[in-house]
């Protein structure tokens, strides 16, 4: 039953588990990755339950593996992945890697309060050292002052400078302070101290030439050195108090610059032995840290290992002997015989010489949906997840949107250079894969592009088959075969003395009707005024005629999903009736329109009718008088016919299902997926396969259920209603392929002509020059409105094609995702 176009078929299992090998067999089927499991315990708070302590444990592990991280990665110490994925360890090794963890974390944490000391230290000698230094400087340099007689500092100098005795016995107690202050903070202070003081402190600062490192953060801190004079205590007290306030360190300074210099040269020597403790200590948590950056990927990987597994052994029940776990777990019937083999292997690593037993149960629950995928189709899957996940085996849309999707993408994006580049990218990504998917980030757009690589590939080879199609390449026409139309018999005086010309493919000289441009568009119509009428004309009806197609395709895959189902009620009074419906009005339509390019060439051309006049006359039952005016002979009566099948279809849609269910009902035999309950298959579990249930969220089936034939009218009309208008609106709405290929074929067209084209005018060396001068802006433009904002457009507009009027037809999209218990999955949402 499972296959490219369905589901995988699904059951559900129960597993009887010895307590003793639990842990090893939830450990072998996560490596195997089929198996989802059922919480059976759905009523239990997380803190009750049997393994809660198991996992509280393992989040401390991984809080302990985290912080070593973050301390390798501040140290830039590269991680080493040797790609290794080891198995999930034991429940014993447990408490070794408890251990391990424990003694790395206490020695980093010892390692790092010690350093932070160590260098908060040497940030104080350090700060002391530039501040004797400073200082000295501001004394000799007020000595100098005083030496040379400066009016405007001899005074100041004199008074600072001069002892008690000196000054003639009148003591000033002049005293100062020196401190070191962040720079960003010095205006302020230097404002504050002013006006706190009344402008009765002197104060004199200078730039530590070189940043100091916050034994903190790590981070570099420009800092300055200041010191202030002032007089009286009441001033220290304030001026103290602003140092505090703005986080200022005050360190001692001695008066005399013999004090100094002892005191630098003591400072000095302690900064050298403090530097060389430091240095040991780096290189001792540099060693810790390049021990554990090779084995933290393989750390982290069992300690996520052993959590998935208790928090799964979390879902388990117990039986009434508290030796034996119970679970459920859904799981697919083709896989069945690999789970077997990993249950068996999980038995005998634990020991344990109770095998494991798997049974299979029977339920009326709607299963997972399980599409097996592999890198190509997981994209085009993906698209389809996006709208809704298929209901339990029905007809899954991807496998057709591998082609329709690029194909009609490349519709409205048709030019030949431009899928060019695209599929160059995506070849490029494609060729870097596995590079690359180291590299690629989790969240981000190049994740996204990355994750689309074989979807932009098929969009740009698709793109450069419309482009060769409408002979687009870089909005430029390609004479590769060489045009159909020729100008032998018009003279060169008038050509000269025309602007414009009319070529007429009557005339067989003009044109060869015996032998059209073998491929794609004729290049002349680059050239033509009329161009965009005549493609305006050719791409309206290629979209129509696309749209048809595709509509009528996703109906006839809606008879597939009733054939499967066992529902030939719906088969016949739907399925039937909608085919017939789309096909009279819409599928005539098509027919017309290659009947008009194959019935009137250029010579009658003149006589051919309006398609959108004869579609509207069809169905107000309007004809020509003249029998010439007819495409062809019987046409009146054909579509009278068509007119009047469309109109039956109508109340086959609405009224025949619910009679049959009615009928049933009222015969005491309710239906089971559209057939009678005596005509239901009903399979044993052992031999051959389990009939599908109904897709979720179709009701239950009950004795006690009451049968409202209002409701299913209501639920038939609105279906029907839907299907109607929704052939003509979706019919309309192909119309988009038309709008954004013409969209597209404009804009390439003015930047051609409005930035490149202006390099290419000049001749000789100046259009050299230029050309080499715009050709950077072209391409920026070209890659940045034409190929970006231009194909995610018609990225959409192709999405939205498949989501509403392709999917509607056939696709419900009620069902729900197949998450199976996987340590692969565990890892890669990790990374």
């Amino acid at each position: 039953m499972g296959s490219l176009f369905r589901s995988e078929e699904m059951t559900l299992a129960q597993l009887f588990l010895q307590s003793e090998a639990a842990y090893a067999c939830v450990s072998e089927l996560g490596e195997l990755g089929l198996v989802q499991f059922r919480d059976l315990n759905p009523d239990v708070n997380a803190f009750q339950r049997k393994f809660v302590n198991e996992v509280r444990r393992c989040d401390e592990m991984e809080r302990k593996l985290r912080f070593l991280e973050k301390e390798i990665r501040k140290a830039g110490i590269p991680i080493v992945d040797t790609g290794e994925n080891p198995d999930a360890p034991p429940p014993r090794e447990m408490i070794d890697l408890e251990a391990t963890f424990e003694k790395l974390e206490n020695e980093m944490k010892e390692v790092n309060t010690n350093q932070e000391a160590l260098k908060r230290n040497f940030l104080e000698l350090t700060e002391l050292k530039h501040i004797l230094r400073k200082t000295q400087s501001f004394f000799e340099e007020a000595e100098f002052h005083h030496q040379m007689q400066d009016p405007a500092l001899a005074e100041e100098s004199h008074a600072l400078l001069l002892g008690d005795e000196e000054r003639g016995g009148q003591p000033m107690r002049l005293g100062f302070v020196a401190g070191v202050i962040n720079r960003e903070r010095l205006p302020t202070f230097e404002r504050m101290l002013w006006r706190a003081c009344r402008g009765n402190v002197f104060l004199r600062q200078t730039e530590i030439e070189t940043p100091l490192e916050d034994p903190v953060t790590g981070d570099q801190v420009h800092k300055c050195v200041f010191i202030i004079f002032f007089q009286g205590d009441q001033l220290k007290t304030r001026v103290k108090k602003i140092c505090e306030g703005f986080r200022a360190t005050l360190y001692p300074c001695p008066e005399t610059p013999a004090e100094r210099r002892e005191m630098a040269i003591g400072v000095m020597t302690r900064i050298e032995d403090l530097q060389t403790v430091l240095n040991q200590t780096q290189d001792h948590r540099h060693r810790v840290l390049v021990s554990a950056a090779k084995n933290i990927r393989v750390w982290f990987i069992k300690a996520r290992k052993i959590k998935a597994i208790y928090h799964t052994l979390n879902l388990f029940n117990l039986d009434v002997t508290q030796k034996c776990l119970i679970a459920e777990c859904w799981c697919p019937v083709a896989d069945l015989e690999r789970i077997q083999l990993a249950l068996r292997r999980g038995t005998e690593h634990s020991g344990s010489s109770v095998p494991s037993i798997l049974n299979r149960m029977t339920t009326k629950q709607a299963p997972p949906t399980y599409h097996k995928t592999n890198k190509f189709t997981s994209g085009f899957q993906a698209l389809v997840d996006s709208y809704g996940v298929a209901s339990y085996c029905e007809v899954n849309p991807a496998p057709f949107t591998i082609i329709t999707f690029p194909f009609l993408f490349a519709v409205m994006f048709g030019d030949a250079g431009h899928g060019l580049i695209m599929a160059l990218f995506a070849l490029w990504m494609v060729w870097r894969e596995k590079q690359l998917m180291n590299q690629r980030k989790d969240d981000g757009i190049w994740s996204i592009f990355f994750g689309g690589r074989y979807i932009i590939l098929l969009m740009g080879a698709f793109s450069i088959y419309t482009g060769f199609i409408y002979n687009d390449f870089f909005s430029k026409s390609l004479n590769i075969f060489g045009s159909s139309w020729h100008m032998a018999n018009i003279s060169d005086d008038d050509i000269k003395n025309n602007e414009l010309l009319e070529l007429d493919p009557n005339v067989t000289a003009i044109y060869k009707p015996a032998s059209p441009y073998p491929f794609g568009i004729d290049p002349i119509w680059n050239l033509a005024e009329n161009k965009i009428t005549f493609l305006n004309s050719f791409k309206m009806k290629m979209s129509v005629t696309l749209g048809v197609i595709q509509m009528s395709f996703g109906v006839c895959l809606s008879l597939s999903n009733y054939r499967f189902f066992k529902d030939p009620l719906s088969m016949f009074s739907v399925f039937i009736p909608q085919l017939m419906f789309l096909m009279c009005i819409f599928g005539y339509m098509v027919i017309i329109i290659f009947f008009k390019w194959i019935a009137y060439d250029a010579s009658i051309s003149y006589k051919a009718p309006s398609l959108l006049i004869t579609m509207i006359n069809m169905f107000l039952f309007k004809f020509p008088d003249s029998q010439d005016d007819y495409m062809y002979s019987g046409q009146k009566g054909l579509q009278i016919f068509l007119v009047l099948v469309a109109v039956a279809c109508v109340p086959c849609m609405l009224f025949i299902k619910p009679y049959f269910e009615w009928r049933a009902h009222k015969s005491g035999k309710r239906t089971v997926n559209g057939a009678s309950e005596d005509t239901a298959v009903i399979m044993d579990q052992d031999e051959g396969e389990m009939p599908p249930p109904p897709p979720e969220g179709a009701p239950a089936h009950k004795e006690e259920e009451e049968f409202d034939i209002g409701e299913i009218l209501i639920h038939q009309a609105i279906h029907t209603i839907e299907f109607c208008l929704g052939c003509i609106s979706h019919t309309a709405s192909y119309l988009r392929l038309w709008a954004l290929s013409l969209a597209h074929a404009q804009l390439s067209e003015v930047l051609w002509s409005m930035v490149l084209h202006i390099g290419l005018g000049f001749k000789g060396w100046v259009g050299a020059v230029v050309t080499i001068l715009v050709f950077p802006a072209f391409a920026v433009l070209t890659v940045a409105i034409l190929l970006v904002m231009e194909g995610l457009s018609a990225f959409l507009h192709a999405l939205r094609l498949h989501w509403v009027e392709f999917q509607s037809k056939f696709y419900k999209g009620e069902g729900h995702q197949f998450v199976p218990f996987s340590f692969e999955a565990l890892m890669e949402d990790h990374n």
